[in-house]
């Protein structure tokens, strides 16, 4: 079976973002890694061809950049590799995401779509669903575990109360969440062989995607620091409970 797996850049979780003129998120240059949440859907699909034959492709967005978390991407395991960097999706929204990845993976057949639930830099979990529709296929999220028979795929997913089974078509597309396995450190022999391995990258005209088309519809006008927190009041025992209604009481509560 051939499995796509969708994978993003994103910056050092442990580092401090950088904002540009445009209060845009700065790529170029920056410190960054695969998407934790990206390597359970990857570790997932490993685990799938491995189980059942067949291969993994990584497909990525992003600036140049972008490369370093898809050869993390392969040294993990997977075939090939895709990553589509322009210029032009510097603030790309999640729907423009969401077309461009459509487009990348309809370039050839698959038989399984995977995704993070999220990404941890936009946090919208929107776009995996989003390229569903655009695909025309069915979507699972939250997906815990999952078996492949012949004609369908076996899900269970997690939900707010506790899990249910739900039975899919082929191809469809699942988002896995974090807990769902633990994924493998790339191997030396996996690193090296890494190098070797196809990455194909692509810019909008040879996507054959209307840059027009994944224009941002929205754009950033102004950033704004959180307010520091302000000292709490320390409230003694004489005045207690009188103290707290008047506080309760200039909050509106009561």
């Amino acid at each position: 079976m051939h499995v796509i797996v969708f994978v993003k850049f994103v910056p050092e979780p442990q580092g401090t973002p950088t904002l540009g003129p445009d209060h845009l998120l700065i790529r170029e240059g920056a410190d960054g890694a695969l998407d934790p949440g990206d390597e359970n859907g990857l570790e997932l699909a490993l685990r799938l061809t491995e189980e059942h034959g067949g291969e993994v492709t990584a497909i990525s967005m992003g600036p140049e950049e972008a490369t370093a978390a898809v050869r993390r991407a392969l040294a993990m395991g997977a075939a090939g590799a895709v990553l589509v960097a322009d210029p032009a999706l510097r603030g790309a929204d999640a729907l423009g995401t969401a077309r461009v990845l459509a487009a990348a993976a309809a370039r050839q057949p698959f038989d399984l779509a995977i995704a993070g639930v999220e990404s941890t830099d936009g946090y919208t979990g929107t776009v995996p669903v989003t390229v569903a529709e655009l695909l025309g296929i069915p979507s699972v999220t939250a997906v815990r575990s999952l078996e492949v028979s012949e004609d369908d795929i076996r899900i269970e997913r997690q939900t707010e109360t506790g899990t249910e089974t739900v039975a899919a078509p082929l191809p469809s597309l699942v988002t896995v969440t974090a807990g769902a396995n633990e994924p493998r450190y790339p191997s030396l022999k996996g690193i090296m062989a890494a190098k070797s391995k196809p990455l194909e990258t692509l810019s909008l005209a040879e996507l054959g995607v209307d840059a027009a088309l994944v224009a941002p519809e929205q754009r950033v006008l102004e950033v704004t620091d959180v307010p520091l927190k302000t000292a709490g009041e320390t409230v003694g025992a004489d005045e207690g409970v009188a103290r707290i209604a008047d506080l309760l009481s200039e909050a509106k509560v009561i």
